[in-house]
């Protein structure tokens, strides 16, 4: 068995369009390797929350998670959407369990400490926070793990956490035992140096350029913390970080991140 794990981040862009998550699925069906999927809630959860009433709260670009919206997303990510993304990847052959992180212990996360602003349940991870030995068992049982992005602290507390910072997370637990490689999947080819301009990919990006590109203005906005999560896997060991199209997983065109 190879022994070459690859972790795949999916968002909301991709959940949110039925067409393009199943053309997504059926391309990871093809990947051979061992593989892990993360995924984001979508915009579900936040039309879900106005159905019911329920304003959604969010403070720059990130959710406020009070009691009844940790509700809400736990039924919508843990639930309707996991389980779909579940279902669709047996119907192409892949046999896949979905998880929260309670489930099995798998990701104890700390709930995240008010500072200037209260995000309320939402959970930050610490290094140890995977559990890496029942991630292993799964995965060599020929399963394929599919988190949401719901954590636990251990206490009976759920918590709403970032996917990004999960798979990022998961990579680096488990790259002591694998040699892994993360896949950030959206809308686009990969980094683009014009946004656009989609075909002006930027094939490779070290620390340094990546740190240029942001003084440029050339990266910014949500991609700041996907790549911050990016080249802090790479520095814990993580053997390769790639960005690229969810539809075009298994073709060459993508942006390839690396230390140096």
């Amino acid at each position: 068995m190879s022994n070459i794990l690859k972790i795949f981040k999916i968002g909301g862009g991709i959940i949110d369009d039925e067409q393009q998550l199943r053309l997504f699925l059926a391309e990871l069906a093809q990947v051979p390797e061992q593989k892990i999927l993360v995924h984001g809630g979508g915009k579900g959860a936040s039309q879900m929350l106005t159905d019911l009433g329920i304003a959604p709260k969010m403070v720059q670009g990130r959710r406020i998670t009070d009691a009844a919206t940790l509700d809400i997303v736990t039924m919508f990510y843990a639930g309707k959407t996991n389980k779909q993304i579940v279902a669709l990847l047996q119907s192409y052959g892949v046999d896949a369990l979905g998880l929260s992180g309670a489930d099995g212990n798998a990701i104890r996360a700390t709930r995240r400490p008010v500072q200037e602003i209260d995000y309320g349940f939402v959970g930050d991870l610490p290094l140890d926070s995977i559990n890496t030995g029942l991630v292993n068992q799964l995965l060599r049982a020929g399963l394929t793990p599919v988190f949401c992005a719901i954590t636990h602290d251990g206490q009976g507390q759920l918590l709403n956490t970032n996917a990004d910072t999960i798979a990022s997370t998961l990579a680096r637990a488990l790259a002591d035992l694998y040699e892994v490689e993360l896949h950030f999947c959206f809308e686009k080819d990969g980094v683009l140096a014009d946004i656009n301009d989609e075909q002006s990919v930027i094939p490779r990006i070290t620390a340094e350029q990546y740190q240029q590109l942001k003084a440029e203005g050339v990266i910014a906005a949500g991609m700041v913390p996907k790549l911050d999560n990016a080249f802090a896997a790479l520095a814990a060991g993580v053997e390769r970080v790639v960005i690229e199209n969810a539809l075009k997983i298994n073709e060459p065109v993508k942006t390839i991140l690396c230390q140096q």
